[in-house]
């Protein structure tokens, strides 16, 4: 079974995320938030009924299994239900759900940065500061705790290590190789904005010409970004385009991701925020708690929010490369006139989007009891 993405712990070990209990119970360590311990917060929620619901951005229905596996054995007695969709297809559904009074999930994590300072302006999100949220680097925060990130994704260049060998790509340029014709997957750049943000950077450094060229390789076009990890690794394409992988990869993983080293790539952090109206609220501090926790924020595959943990052997932190362009997907989604010009002139060179959502068609309001 390939390896999800989106997983906390870097091996695939739920040992040391359950652990963080443990680490975390002997004193509290609010640091600018909240003061409770992991144990105090735990024993609200469980007396609050042990419940919670998350709607989180991703590819794949399985794809949160692991987090939700380490969260419940962290915390016995509490029964996370994570539901993964296109952050696209959630934030729609959330408006539509506020606009019905019929409200699902108690927390929301999403890379559609642009929906949470409105959400924050119209009222619907909790202020709230999990401990070790004066840690959280500035950029990856709002400032009276409506929403905060949660771990830091980015998209480059992945490839196989069987099938590129020792010349594998290091830049976008290097992706017009003939080599790699019919040997590149990517997800459609025009269904997923990180994506297109990607494309963005690389057509803003390269050229128009460069989209030319990269779609003459015969690129395989699918939807979601588990689906180009899941070929790379499983080693039916050589390279993707568009998606992330470990950046210490665990044993037996033969996929690696690339950071250019003068190249433009790209990086966020996810957002999560717990709605004003959430039914299980104690549940939803303990979440954001643990997710902030130093111990999750270590065991996390690529980078932490937290200015107090090291990143991964020969890494910097990621607000250390210019080339990730931290602040500038924040800004590109803000601006959703220069989304849509930019996805429909890319169109024109990729085509439109084909096939079903990688997670199925959810409906309005999936996780509902």
């Amino acid at each position: 079974m390939p390896l999800g993405r989106r997983q906390v712990l870097v091996a695939g070990s739920l040992t040391a995320a359950a652990g963080a209990l443990g680490a975390a119970t002997a004193h509290a360590t609010g640091h600018g938030g909240e003061t409770k311990s992991l144990e105090q917060l735990y024993r609200e929620a469980k007396a609050e009924g042990g419940s919670l619901i998350v709607y989180a951005g991703g590819d794949t229905a399985t794809q949160q299994d692991g987090n939700k596996a380490a969260f419940e054995k962290a915390f016995p007695g509490i029964t996370l239900d994570i539901v993964v969709d296109y952050s696209k297809f959630h934030d729609a559904r959330i408006d539509n759900q506020l606009a019905t009074d019929a409200l699902v999930p108690d927390v929301v994590q999403l890379q559609t940065l642009q929906d949470f300072p409105r959400w924050k302006r119209e009222g619907v999100l909790r202020c709230y500061k999990p401990a070790g949220f004066s840690r959280v680097h500035p950029a990856f925060k709002d400032p009276d705790g409506a929403w905060t990130g949660i771990f830091v994704d980015a998209f480059s260049t992945i490839y196989n290590v069987d099938k590129a060998g020792a010349t594998a790509p290091a830049s976008a340029r290097d992706l017009l190789d003939p080599r790699w014709k019919g040997k590149i997957v990517s997800t459609f750049p025009n269904d997923d904005d990180a994506v297109l943000y990607l494309y963005k950077v690389i057509v803003d450094k390269y050229g128009w010409d460069w989209l030319r060229r990269f779609v003459a390789q015969d690129i395989a076009w699918v939807r979601g970004t588990q689906e180009p990890a899941d070929r790379v690794e499983a080693g039916t394409a050589a390279v993707a385009l568009g998606t992330d992988g470990m950046l210490t990869p665990a044993d037996g993983v033969r996929t690696r991701f690339v950071l250019p080293k003068n190249d433009p790539f790209m990086a966020w952090a996810q957002r999560a925020a717990i709605f004003k109206n959430a039914k299980h609220p104690a549940a939803a501090k303990l979440y954001l708690n643990w997710w902030l926790d130093k111990q999750t924020q270590s065991d996390f595959y690529m980078w932490s929010v937290r200015t107090d943990v090291a990143p991964h052997t020969g890494y910097r932190p990621i607000w250390d490369y210019p080339n990730a362009h931290v602040n500038g997907f924040d800004t590109f989604m803000a601006d959703r006139a220069l989304v849509e010009r930019f996805r429909q002139q890319l169109t024109l060179y990729v085509g439109e989007v084909t096939g079903a959502p990688s997670p199925g068609w959810l409906g309005l309001h999936p996780g509902r009891r």
